[in-house]
């Protein structure tokens, strides 16, 4: 980050779990039905400058706390970071305020072309130093500090001399980026790759971590083998829960997300959710203090 930072460069949501954000929720949030502690946003969804889309943004930000998640930057990608996709998270943030902003170590784009995908990167010094790099112009451009989330994957690279986790932790060593611990990726990915989740998750800089994700995934067999697939779909598994449990324990209670992007639930399906999740937190939490 070059420069002094801004008043707003730590920002944090808040203790209670939130929910994202999705279109066939919007009347109950508006209406007052929704109980969640806050909201994030997939920041590409609100980049117009009017419309009906940014203003439902600019009435919920009165109610709750809101953190806007982007999807298609494409920071570990090779094409130049858009300056029109940097320009309009600018006036995104400088519109609503968020109290996070998120992006995705991974790539989905390349010579124009976008692939509607969250795609990984090799873990190596080489790419280290070019997200690195694209990190802090994102961060510099926004002018806050960016969470940046590890993603699920179904294949690794062979010229990787990095694991995941020491990849991440670098990032943060190299750019003062903050962590978004996906904790469904992290079982997701341990499961593909054939390593054990507490490794990943006890690896983490705790202070780096300003927000968990959790979501539910699908698993299928390929060739004999069980692979998991992150399809935030359905409801969060016991296995999931239970890393969790064990991220908390090891890291303190940070904001969590309740994430749901297909066949959704109605509103109270994904309350219920939250509701477990800080139900857990709130549990370690008090079991540590006392």
């Amino acid at each position: 980050m070059s420069g002094s930072r801004p008043a707003g460069w730590n920002c944090d949501a808040p203790r209670a779990t939130g929910i994202g954000l999705r279109g066939a929720h919007h009347r109950d949030w508006l209406e007052g039905r929704g109980r969640a502690g806050w909201l994030e946003a997939h920041a590409e969804n609100y980049f117009a400058a009017g419309g009906a889309l940014p203003a439902i943004l600019d009435r919920l930000r009165c109610d709750r706390p809101l953190a806007l998640h982007g999807v298609g930057l494409s920071l570990g990608g090779i094409d130049p970071l858009a300056p029109s996709h940097l320009t309009a998270w600018r006036r995104l943030v400088d519109r609503h305020d968020p109290c996070v902003i998120s992006e995705h170590l991974c790539w989905g784009a390349n010579s124009g072309v976008h692939f509607n995908d969250l795609l990984p990167l090799p873990y190596t010094e080489e790419s280290l130093r070019h997200v690195a790099e694209r990190i802090t112009q994102f961060q510099d451009a926004v002018g806050r500090r960016v969470l940046i989330e590890n993603v699920s994957s179904y294949v690794r690279f062979a010229e990787s001399t990095l694991t995941e986790w020491e990849f991440l932790a670098e990032l943060v060593t190299l750019t003062d980026c903050g962590l978004l611990l996906d904790v469904n990726n992290v079982y997701v990915n341990a499961i593909n790759h054939h390593f054990e989740a507490c490794d990943f998750l006890n690896a983490l800089p705790s202070a780096a971590i300003g927000e968990i994700h959790l979501a539910g995934h699908a698993r299928t067999t390929v060739e004999g083998a069980t692979l998991c697939i992150d399809t935030h779909d359905r409801e969060i598994c016991a296995d999931v829960w239970a890393l969790y449990a064990h991220a908390v324990r090891r890291h303190g209670r940070k904001p969590t997300l309740i994430e749901w992007d297909a066949a959704l639930p109605s509103l109270a399906t994904l309350e219920a959710e939250a509701a477990r999740a800080d139900a857990i937190a709130y549990g370690i939490e008090r079991a540590t203090h006392d």
